[in-house]
C-alpha cells in the first residue's frame, strides 16, 4: 500500500520532466541546421543574348484576282455574221480578225463611191478648164467679171463636191473594213454572243477579250493599318511598295507585285482603304476572279530588341521578363511591350543589348533566385 502510494506521487515530476526535454530538443533542432539539411538548388534555365535586330512585319489581305482590262468587242458595223475566226477560250493578239461579217453590201458602197469621185473629178476637170477661159476673156476684155467670177465659183463647187466625193469614198471603204471583227487588245477571249448566221445591229457585241498579262488584285486595309503604313512610308522609302501574294493552295506565287493605286479616302461602311497591286503574268497563272492574299509590309523595326512571346510574363505593374546577371542571380525587369512582329514580341523599354534573357525555365524562379545555365546558352562569367 505504502509503494504504491510513493508512486503516485512521483509520477506529477516525471512527467514534468519528460517534457522539458523534448522542449530543449526542439529548441536545439529550429537554432542550427541539422546534419542533413540543404540549400535549394539553381534552377536551370535557357538564356539568349539580346541583340539589334531589324524585322518587317508582314499582315495579311484577301483580295481578287481581275485582269488589267475587259474589252467587249462590239461591231462597228451592220450586217450578216459570216464567219467567227477564232477559237473560243483561245489568247489573241491585239490586231486578229475575229468575226467576219458579209462584206458584199460594202463592197457595193465602195464602188459607188469610186464613181461617184469619178465623177466629181470630171466636173472639176471641167470646171478648171471653164475659169482658165473665162479669165483670159477677162484680160482681153471679152468678159465680164461678173461672168469670170460666176466661172471661180462653179470651180469651187466642183472642188468641194470632189473633196465631199472622196470623203464618202473614205468612209465607204472604212466601213468595209469593219467588216472585219479584230481583237481591240491583246489577251484571252470568251464565248461568242451571237452564232454564225446571225444579223449583227451597229455596236452589237460579239465577244469579250480580258488581258490577263499584267493582273491586277484588289483588296482592303483596316483603317488602324492604313495608318501604320503611311507612317512607315513616311519615314523610309520604299516600303509598302512592293506585295507578294498567295494563292488559293496556300503557294505563294514567284513573282514580285507592285502597289499602283491607293483610294484617297477610307470607305465609311467599312472603314477600309482600298488598294490595287498589279502582277505580271505571262503564264497566265493568275486567273482572273480567282481569290488571293496579298501580304504587305506595313512596318519596319530596324536595329530594335525582340523577345519570345513564351518569355514575356506580368505581375500587377505591367509585363515582366526574367533576365540573369553576372551573378548568376535572377532579375526581375518590367518592360514596355510593342506589337508581334514573324512571331516575337517587340520590347520597347526596359531591356538592353547585352542582356542575358531568361526564355526557359521559368518555374518556381523568383528575382534573386541562382540559375543554372544550360543548353547552348553562352556560360556566363562565375558559371564554372
Amino acid at each position: 500500500m505504502a509503494r504504491s502510494l510513493g508512486y503516485r506521487a512521483l509520477r506529477p515530476q516525471w512527467l514534468m520532466t519528460a517534457c522539458l526535454s523534448l522542449l530543449l530538443v526542439g529548441c536545439g533542432n529550429g537554432d542550427e541546421p541539422s546534419a542533413g539539411g540543404r540549400e535549394m538548388p539553381p534552377s536551370a534555365v535557357t538564356l539568349e543574348t539580346l541583340e539589334p535586330t531589324t524585322l518587317e512585319r508582314v499582315e495579311e489581305y484577301p483580295g481578287r484576282v481581275r485582269g488589267a482590262r475587259e474589252v467587249q468587242v462590239r461591231t462597228l458595223v451592220a450586217g450578216v455574221l459570216k464567219a467567227r475566226t477564232y477559237n473560243e477560250g483561245s489568247r489573241v493578239e491585239r490586231g486578229d480578225v475575229l468575226f467576219q461579217i458579209d462584206p458584199a453590201p460594202f463592197n457595193v458602197q465602195v464602188k459607188q463611191a469610186q464613181a461617184a469621185v469619178a465623177n466629181a473629178r470630171a466636173e472639176r476637170d471641167q470646171a478648171q478648164r471653164d475659169w482658165a477661159r473665162a479669165n483670159q476673156l477677162f484680160e482681153r476684155g471679152a468678159l465680164s467679171a461678173s461672168e469670170r467670177d460666176r466661172a471661180r465659183s462653179q470651180l469651187d463647187f466642183a472642188l468641194a463636191g470632189l473633196a465631199e466625193a472622196e470623203a464618202e469614198l473614205d468612209e465607204a471603204e472604212l466601213n468595209l473594213s469593219y467588216t472585219e471583227v479584230k481583237a481591240p487588245i491583246s489577251g484571252v477571249t470568251s464565248l461568242e454572243v451571237q452564232p454564225q448566221g446571225s444579223l449583227l445591229e451597229l455596236g452589237g457585241l460579239v465577244t469579250t477579250i480580258v488581258q490577263q498579262d499584267p493582273v491586277q488584285v484588289l483588296f482592303a486595309l483596316p483603317e488602324r493599318d492604313m495608318a501604320l503604313l503611311r507612317q512607315a512610308q513616311s519615314e523610309e522609302n520604299g516600303i509598302g511598295r512592293e506585295v507578294r501574294l498567295l494563292m488559293v493552295d496556300d503557294n505563294e506565287y514567284a513573282r514580285t507585285g507592285r502597289i499602283d493605286f491607293t483610294a484617297s479616302s477610307i470607305d465609311a461602311a467599312t472603314g477600309t482603304v482600298t488598294m490595287r497591286a498589279i502582277f505580271d503574268n505571262p503564264d497566265n497563272i493568275l486567273i482572273p476572279g480567282q481569290f488571293a492574299r496579298i501580304r504587305l509590309v506595313i512596318q519596319r523595326f530596324t536595329d530594335a530588341l525582340f523577345v519570345p512571346v513564351d518569355a514575356v510574363g506580368g505581375n500587377q505593374h505591367g509585363p515582366t521578363v526574367f533576365v540573369v546577371n553576372e551573378e548568376l542571380k535572377a532579375e526581375l525587369r518590367q518592360v514596355e511591350l510593342g506589337p508581334i512582329v514573324a512571331g516575337k514580341r517587340l520590347v520597347r523599354s526596359g531591356l538592353d543589348v547585352g542582356d542575358q534573357l531568361v526564355i526557359n525555365g521559368h518555374a518556381g524562379l523568383f528575382p534573386g533566385a541562382p540559375v543554372r545555365v544550360v543548353d547552348d546558352t553562352p556560360v556566363l562569367e562565375g558559371d564554372q
